[in-house]
């Protein structure tokens, strides 16, 4: 996959099926043991949660209607002896189909699959439609839990190259919230400092990032020409110089072209680009400007930094960046300070209040 003369085949995205090539791709995906393609005991044990939650909603309703309509006397008992069972029926007929949808794959999703893993085959990578969340050093990595990556592909040879949908969890009960993400990661051949270009285009309210982490304003570098309008560019303080010798002109001019409404960030070795939404998975478009970023901003970026060394280091073969320059410094996002505070001035007035009406 390595070059701006790549070619590439879109047509197992688009073209009709062969319901056979669909069977043989399942049966042989089911004999390679493929943890996606066999039924797992998280599957299982969701199944019976949603099973036995569904019952524990459905059974007492039932009960209700069935005393409900037997108040009404002989009439309405005989008919409440019969809404009783069938109720109770539909809800297990429903329950069982839910579960059946949970844990085994539908026909569709076996075609959606064999599309997806068809056009890796053609053009040089390798599919998953789910796999472990990746280790990478990036923003939205390593936080929460249940980290998976979705219809992930990644290079099958040459320069590592790796993009699809990525999902973590925070929170737990009604504080439970599932974040979706887009990425591409793209590995260069020099690690350089921590720099993040924070898209304005895909900022919330009153311009916050969507970023699910916030950086030190005081590492803010201001750009020439309008790039700025598109975007923030955190980089390590004194390493202002060096974000320059990598955001020269044309690489800036790219990044407006192609990817104005992704963040870009820049770790060790890697060049990540997020989107807040998701990828969907069988649009040609999709892959068509992931592929047109690594074309032109990542081959740009590559070229631009193929001779950097930082110069606190002073040795290019050691390919390392001093202390400083590796990771941009975090601050706490002004909205949790805010609830802290809110929480911290609620209790101590509750303690207060308490103290006085003794």
């Amino acid at each position: 996959m390595d070059g701006v003369n790549r070619t590439v085949d879109y047509a197992p995205l688009t073209d009709p099926v062969d319901p056979a090539a669909v069977d043989a791709f399942k049966a042989q995906t089911k004999a390679s043991g493929a943890g996606w393609a066999t039924i797992g005991a998280g599957q299982i044990v969701t199944a019976v949660i949603a099973a036995v939650v569904g019952l524990a909603v459905l059974i007492p309703i039932t009960l209700v209607l069935t005393v409900t309509f037997t108040s009404f006397g002989t009439a309405g008992a005989g008919l409440g002896s019969l809404i009783g069972p069938l109720v109770v029926l539909l809800a297990l007929g429903g329950t069982g189909f839910l579960v059946f949808r949970t844990v085994i794959p539908s026909r569709r999703r076996w075609e959606n699959w064999y599309r997806l893993s068809e056009f890796a085959r053609r053009n040089g990578l390798i599919y998953s439609p789910a796999s472990p969340g990746p280790s990478y050093a990036g923003a939205i990595f390593g936080l929460g839990t249940d980290r998976r990556s979705l219809d992930h592909f990644r290079s099958a040879d040459g320069r590592f190259l790796d993009f699809g949908n990525y999902r973590y969890t925070t929170g737990s009960g009604k504080q439970r919230t599932v974040h979706n993400w887009g990425f591409l990661a793209l590995h260069l051949d020099r690690r350089l400092p921590h720099m993040l270009l924070d898209s304005k285009a895909n900022n919330g309210l009153f311009g916050v990032s969507n970023l699910p982490i916030s950086f030190d304003k005081e590492q803010v570098l201001s750009l020439e020409g309008d790039f700025d309008r598109y975007f923030t560019l955190y980089c390590p303080r004194q390493y202002e110089r060096d974000a320059l010798y990598v955001f020269t002109p044309d690489l800036m001019a790219l990044l407006i072209d192609e990817a104005a409404p992704f963040d870009v960030e820049i770790v060790d070795d890697f060049m990540f680009v997020y989107s807040r939404t998701p990828f969907r998975p069988l649009e040609p478009g999709v892959y068509q400007r992931l592929l047109r970023i690594v074309d032109t901003i990542g081959a740009k970026t590559l070229s631009q930094t193929d001779r950097y060394r930082d110069e606190r280091v002073g040795d290019f073969q050691a390919n390392i960046v001093a202390q400083p320059g590796r990771r941009l410094k975090r601050r706490i996002p002004a909205v949790a300070i805010v609830v802290t505070l809110l929480v911290v001035g609620y209790h101590f007035w509750s303690i207060v209040g308490g103290i006085l009406s003794d």
